[in-house]
């Protein structure tokens, strides 16, 4: 997806027309041009062509599905998870048209608004400026509402049955500030600032109605929807989620992925479900493990990162090889009843934890069709995992995807939020 080039090369609207109509007021004032973006190509589904990860490329923003999703995985991410401070249904569904609008944008490699300069003198700029002059870098922008929303908007009724609480799972030590949120944005790109830009963008026309909650920076992908590249490491040094469903995969994206017509509710027809999980790892006693014992509990050599007894990394596992206990062998889908989900997780640092110990681990992502027969049947199977005595999840969220932004009148969320109040 893309990340903001240069300012719009389009005269400046008068003064007086942008004191009156900006990213404050009642809305959003925008040409037919900006609708359709400058280098994003409308389609009928997402881009997952692995041609579309050339450095700089824009994603498509328009799709069936939202992007960030099956789309190639970027290098960066910012994540945020956002409480909605209005109460007012129709300022929310203002705000939710306002952010497409800028997604539309900053996705296509433009800025928000009229830009970050030569409008007028005394209004803020509706654009920040961080992003001017880089490439648009893949930038994609996936937003997903959390079940909390449902319940402040009194639409208990349309709150799908596959977005259940999340129940607590063995080991769990979870953090109330970094877990849950009314609704979540994830801005996916090659380039952190444009990742960076898009969420500080967002969040700033979103002012006095939603605030964040909290967020997370991430780096280093440790899962690939490309099955021709090489599986990334993660902060442990090793390969995982090796099996992952690959973006050109359709028949396994609609079977594990995609909320289909028959599922329901009717307004999340094309949506997924996402569950993001901050791991925290435990890196100093990870770091004086023999190999021999690290190997063991993932269930892989380190070297290749083939399974046990196999050549090469994506080699079938013979899971009886591995023992009992292994991280591969628990969350491989044999062991799950054919449990599979779409993984898109990143590494992230966040300094130290005042005992000298790293604040460091695996933000995790996790896409299914349902999170009942996706993430918890998994997570629970992981209960006995050798991999346990190292790692701790510290945060925790789950959200609705709603379906992509079909065309240039379309929004996100318009399928819940254009039903009568």
């Amino acid at each position: 997806m893309p990340d903001l080039t240069d300012q719009d090369s389009s005269t400046p609207p008068a003064p007086t027309r942008r004191a009156l109509i900006g990213w404050g007021g009642a809305g959003l004032a925008l040409g037919a041009a900006a609708a359709g973006g400058a280098v994003a190509v409308a389609r009928t589904g997402h881009d997952t062509d692995p041609a579309g990860a050339a450095a700089g490329a824009a994603v498509a923003f328009h799709g069936t599905h939202q992007a960030g999703i099956a789309t190639p995985v970027q290098d960066r991410l910012h994540f945020a998870a956002f409480d909605v401070t209005t109460t007012d249904r129709a300022e929310f569904v203002r705000l939710l048209k306002d952010w497409t609008e800028a997604a539309r944008r900053m996705t296509a490699g433009r800025t928000v608004g009229e830009g970050a300069y030569g409008g007028l003198p005394e209004a803020p700029p509706d654009d920040t400026g961080e992003a001017l002059g880089l490439k648009p870098s893949r930038l994609t922008l996936t937003v997903g509402f959390g079940p909390s929303l449902f319940t402040k908007f009194q639409l208990a009724g349309e709150r799908p049955e596959a977005l259940v609480d999340l129940p607590r799972f063995a080991g769990d030590n979870l953090d109330a500030a970094r877990s849950g949120g009314d609704l979540c944005v994830q801005a996916c790109a090659d380039d952190p600032q444009v990742a960076v830009h898009a969420i500080r963008n967002l969040a700033r026309i979103g002012m006095g109605k939603v605030v964040i909650r909290w967020s997370q920076l991430g780096f280093g992908k440790t899962s690939s929807t490309t099955p021709e590249a090489q599986t990334p490491r993660n902060l442990m040094g090793f390969k995982d989620g090796t099996r992952n469903i690959a973006g050109t995969e359709t028949d396994r994206l609609e079977k594990f992925v995609w909320v289909g017509e028959k599922d329901g509710p009717a307004w999340m027809a094309g949506g997924s479900y996402l569950v993001a999980r901050r791991i925290r790892m435990h890196i100093e006693t990870w770091d004086r493990t023999s190999l021999q014992e690290q190997e063991d509990v993932f269930g892989r050599d380190k070297g290749e990162g083939a399974p046990v007894g196999r050549a090469k990394e994506r080699d079938e596992p013979f899971l009886k090889a591995m023992k009992p206990d292994a991280h591969v062998r628990l969350a491989h889908p044999d062991s799950n009843h054919g449990a599979t989900i779409l993984r898109r997780g990143y590494s992230f640092t966040d300094g130290t934890d005042g005992l000298g110990r790293l604040d460091a681990g695996l933000f995790f992502l996790a896409y299914q069709r349902d999170v009942r027969t996706g993430f918890i049947p998994v997570q629970r199977n992981l209960a006995t995992d050798a991999l346990n005595e190292y790692i701790q999840h510290v945060g925790s969220a789950v959200f609705a995807i709603p379906p992509g932004v079909r065309d240039a009148d379309d929004w996100w969320g318009r399928t819940l939020f254009s039903k009568e109040a």
